[in-house]
């Protein structure tokens, strides 16, 4: 079959060519549409009832993760020349696309008492301009006795300050986040020069744009330093820029089709999608060593250049595809998991593993008929000196020293599973950036000054229509403060804000200011309260702003209230803890059979999909060995042959999992990923080894020590050169400023490492095992 398919091809040479490159041309015009994605929501699966908890909030009180945060630690904020310098930053913030709002110290308001209107009227506390410093002493002196900003604009024991600003949601949605983003930076840069202030910028807008704009950058150099590696270990390996060319052409071929797959399935390029066209790259090399490594092989034999073709295709056509389907396996399984983005990463990297393999069969063949024939320089690579001597001594293991091996894997075995038992589960929001990172070291400045900025939102739901409104609403705020101020005692946890807050400060502004009045209004002041608080007609912008924001905290039905608390980062480890805390608590101070509290934001979130990648990535281990597992046995048509091939393939996972175990790296999606990553690149040794071992039997008589010697010189040159290409390969993830995609490329290449390893020492061991007791077939 593969043979006739080998003639069909040089056949119809030119009508491949002409499909290929029509095909080509087009799978290029649609990998230019490929865009971004700024969602980092969708690890979680879209009927999960936290996911629909956190739309429904969406839907009712608008996006949680749009407040962008600078802050900076001054002792001289207050005076006259650094205060309206403050101003003028602020108004070219306020100018600039996409920015709705900004909370600020300077943007301050108070609560006065109007009796002629018996309203309460908001009024800004500090004028544009400061004209002298004993003006803004005074206003300062009003301002610190609204214990209402202690601990949201300003942190009075660190000396530590607080812009926010509040970004367009539908800006946020799209490729214009990046330019709003960055005039945000661009201005807070002059302005820290100008103001000679050490400006730090967190919050979830800035951090998941240049998250996604390192993805993207990484991408380029990543797939960049991929194909130069490639390039320059092939020209080593083949000594020929001809060769070379090909190769690189059929994985760039494979690169444009995996971008264009991300388009056409309606995808977008994801911390994980990021990584498929370089992936591409290392998985598609070896294709091309394995086949030209077989026609070098069959051309030093035959000496005919189309029938060294033919064989190449005969013989490596079937182990290709074996080899190209176990690895797509290893990440298609994702597409099993619930997780959306695990799901999008493994139906475009398993469809376009499988392309690899038919652009290689259709490509490398034709290429090869219209180039010159091999020259001796270009076959040196089969007799290199010290790759024949690493074989040679492998020989002598595998032979002779079999109690040596099987001590050595058993030692490995045990240490590995010592580490195991080391092993968490544990990941952070801002996990994948580096300690030094600027986003990293900016988000911490907010956990020290401000307990954080992760938004966490608390629902508090009475199930009935004007369940808060009239005489009903202040008992239920009371029950809002009392559980806030148990939220508060949470040292991961900001003082929450939540509309008991605005009465609290309202009760102040009614006592004429009097921060002894902070305080929930009772039932007598609380009727008097409740009239001055009406919204009045015509009121001034600071009064429409006031109303906008404490509207914000209530439904349209008055029915659902909300508590706004800002966190720390404080990881998967600890969030569960805080949650379970608040939801079991929430009983102490609300009536759970009349009011329902929900807990929801981009901090569940992340949590749920956390959970949710780790268990999908879990499940994928086991479903790629099952499927894997059928492939090889329907490839051998043996049992024991099945056992042989998974052993070598099983122990280097679990030398990986004990090696993190021992170096504290803890399991999270980054480093999870890793083992159906390996697994299925890894079996493609075993699948050439052991095909290359059914070939040769028949021609050893059934001898299987002949036929093990034989498989190790056949296939150890082109599995030591394809072992050293998928390292280097993997290896260039480590220079990620990404610990995800680090991790991916260390420990890759170290479970890489030991199967080679594995398949060359132990797999040869355990078929000469098997042939004591019975012969192999």
């Amino acid at each position: 079959m593969w043979s006739g398919l080998g003639k069909a091809i040089l056949k119809y040479r030119l009508l491949l060519i002409i499909i290929t490159l029509v095909l080509t041309a087009f799978m290029g015009y649609e990998a230019s549409k490929v865009q971004m994605s700024y969602d980092f929501s969708r690890a979680i699966p879209t009927d999960h009832p936290k996911y629909q908890a956190y739309l429904d909030f969406k839907k009712t009180f608008g996006e949680d993760g749009n407040l962008m945060t600078i802050g900076f630690v001054t002792d001289s904020f207050f005076t006259v020349e650094k205060f309206n310098r403050l101003s003028v930053f602020l108004k070219d913030l306020k100018k600039v696309q996409g920015v709705e709002d900004l909370l600020s110290i300077n943007g301050a308001v108070s609560l006065v008492k109007n009796d002629s209107t018996q309203k309460l009227d908001a009024k800004k506390i500090f004028p544009e301009t400061i004209a002298s410093q004993p003006e803004l002493d005074s206003l300062e002196n009003i301002f610190r006795s609204l214990p209402f900003y202690k601990g949201l604009l300003y942190n009075p024991e660190t000396k530590a300050f607080l812009v926010g600003v509040r970004i367009n949601r539908e800006i946020l949605g799209n490729k214009s986040r990046e330019k709003t983003i960055g005039e945000i930076e661009k201005i807070a840069a002059a302005f820290e020069k100008d103001a000679g202030y050490e400006l730090h910028l967190s919050g979830l807008p800035l951090i998941r744009t240049n998250v996604a704009i390192k993805i993207a950058k990484e991408m380029q150099w990543f797939l960049l330093g991929s194909i130069l590696l490639s390039a320059l270990i092939l020209y080593v390996f083949f000594r020929s820029l001809s060769t070379t060319f090909l190769s690189l052409g059929v994985v760039i071929i494979g690169v444009l089709y995996s971008l264009a797959t991300i388009v056409m399935m309606g995808y977008r390029i994801t911390l994980l999608t990021a990584l498929i066209p370089p992936l591409v790259v290392v998985i598609g090399i070896p294709n091309c060593i394995y086949f030209l490594n077989k026609y070098h092989t069959a051309f030093l034999k035959t000496g005919d250049k189309k029938t060294a073709i033919i064989e190449m295709v005969s013989k490596m056509g079937v182990v290709t595809l074996f080899c190209n389907i176990s690895a797509a396996l290893g990440f298609a399984v994702f597409a099993l998991t619930k997780s959306v983005i695990l799901k999008e990463f493994g139906v475009v990297a398993g469809i376009n593993i499988m392309a690899l393999f038919f652009i290689s069969l259709i490509m490398i063949p034709i290429a090869l008929y219209y180039m010159d024939t091999p020259k001796r320089k270009h076959t040196q690579y089969l007799e290199n000196r010290w790759l024949v001597k690493l074989l040679t001594n492998i020989e002598a293991w595998v032979f002779s020293h079999k109690k040596t091996i099987y001590g050595v894997t058993a030692l490995a075995l045990v240490l590995s599973i010592l580490g195991i038992l080391k092993m968490k589960t544990q990941a952070f929001i801002v996990d994948d950036l580096p300690k030094k990172d600027k986003i990293y070291t900016d988000l911490k400045f907010f956990e020290t000054h401000f307990k954080g900025i992760m938004p966490l939102e608390i629902l508090v739901d009475t199930k009935k229509k004007n369940g808060i409104a009239g005489s009903r609403a202040l008992s239920v705020y009371e029950k809002v403060a009392a559980y806030s101020e148990y939220i508060n005692g949470f040292p991961e946890m900001a003082r929450p804000l939540s509309l008991a807050e605005g009465l609290k400060f309202a009760r102040q502004g009614f006592y004429d200011g009097d921060s002894n009045n902070y305080s929930m209004p009772n039932a007598f002041d609380g009727a008097f309260l409740a009239d001055y608080m009406k919204p009045s007609k015509g009121g001034n912008a600071e009064q429409g702003s006031l109303q906008k924001l404490m509207s914000s905290f209530i439904d349209s039905n008055k029915q659902v209230t909300r508590i706004s608390v800002n966190m720390a980062d404080v990881g998967s480890m600890r969030m569960p803890e805080l949650i379970d805390s608040l939801q079991n608590h929430a009983g102490d101070y609300f009536d759970t059979s009349k009011v329902s509290v929900t807990l929801t934001g981009s901090s569940i979130t992340f949590l749920e999909g956390s959970r949710f990648i780790i268990k999908g990535l879990k499940e994928s281990i086991l479903w790629a060995f099952l499927f894997i597992s059928i492939c090889m046995l329907y490839l051998f048509r043996s049992f024991r042959i099945l056992v042989c091939s998974l052993i070598p393939n099983l122990i280097p996972l679990v030398m990986t999992a004990g090696l993190m175990g021992w170096m504290g790296i803890a399991i999270k999606p980054s480093t999870v990923l890793v083992f159906s990553v390996a697994l299925g690149i890894a079996i493609d040794i075993t699948i050439r080894f052991l095909v290359n071992f059914k070939q040769e039997l028949p021609s050893s008589k059934g001898d299987v020590h002949q036929t093990v010697l034989q498989t190790i010189r056949e296939t150890g040159i082109s599995i030591v050169y394809t072992s050293l290409v998928l390292i280097a390969g993997f290896v260039i993830f480590v220079f990620s400023g990404f610990g995800s995609t680090q991790a991916l490329g260390w420990l890759t290449s170290f479970t890489l490492l030991v199967a080679t390893l594995t398949n060359l020492v132990l797999l040869p061991v355990l078929l000469l095992l098997m042939a004591g007791h019975r012969n192999v077939k």
